[in-house]
């Protein structure tokens, strides 16, 4: 789905941005033709990048990119933030930062948790036995929120801690476009999984109900 929506093959000078790129997973599967930038703020994660990269014009840094983005080049086609932007503490510091960094009428792809229906520590999973459904309830949506995270539960208080941030659809529209850029497309991704045993009708349609993730595309004016 995020190839479809970059559509890299549509511009022959394609060149892509891939921000909290992790270990690279993005730039091994698009054509190895195509300049590929990613940035991480993990130096172990852009160390394995560097080790599984497949072609001489791809580069991967380790930087903040809440605070700068480490590369020179400021016109990019093509820019991505996969499943990052909700572990970042200032989105909007991100969002202007990589404006400096694309071309006119370049293309942003973000796609994250969705921030209506999966919100850390206030939303879950119900039963309503008598209407024999499954609904998703959700305690706190409009306020932006810092969330600490188990990375590993089952060792409680001795578990390291991970951050989450919360914000609300309006904030990455409002930030986008105070950056320059116009949403042309939002999709909302459900899960492919199917439910087995005497609960399966109702978890099968609530997975169909309730998308998994959220993609923008936006255009730089």
């Amino acid at each position: 789905n995020v190839l479809r929506l970059l559509d890299l093959q549509k511009n022959p000078e394609s060149s892509l941005l891939d921000l909290g790129c992790g270990q690279g997973v993005l730039s091994r599967v698009i054509p190895k033709n195509i300049p590929y930038t990613g940035v991480d703020i993990s130096p172990t994660l852009v160390d394995i990048a560097k080790k599984e990269k497949l072609s001489k014009v791809h580069d991967f840094f380790v930087g903040d990119v809440t605070k700068k983005i480490p590369v020179v080049k400021t016109d990019y086609s093509h820019a991505a933030i996969i499943l990052a932007i909700q572990n970042m503490e200032h989105p909007d510091r991100t969002i202007a930062n990589i404006a400096q960094h694309l071309a006119k009428g370049a293309v942003l792809v973000i796609v994250m948790n969705h921030p209506c229906f999966r919100i850390p520590r206030q939303s879950s999973w119900g039963i309503d036995d008598k209407q024999k459904v499954q609904f998703r309830r959700i305690d706190s949506y409009m306020s932006s929120r810092e969330i600490p995270i188990l990375a590993e539960p089952g060792k409680g208080e001795l578990s390291p801690v991970t951050l989450s941030f919360h914000h609300p659809l309006s904030y990455y529209f409002t930030k986008l476009s105070g950056a320059g850029f116009a949403v042309d497309l939002l999709e909302e991704w459900c899960s492919d999984k199917t439910s087995t045993g005497g609960k399966a009708k109702q978890e099968n349609r609530a997975r169909d109900e309730f998308p998994l993730f959220l993609a923008l595309r936006a255009v730089k004016l």
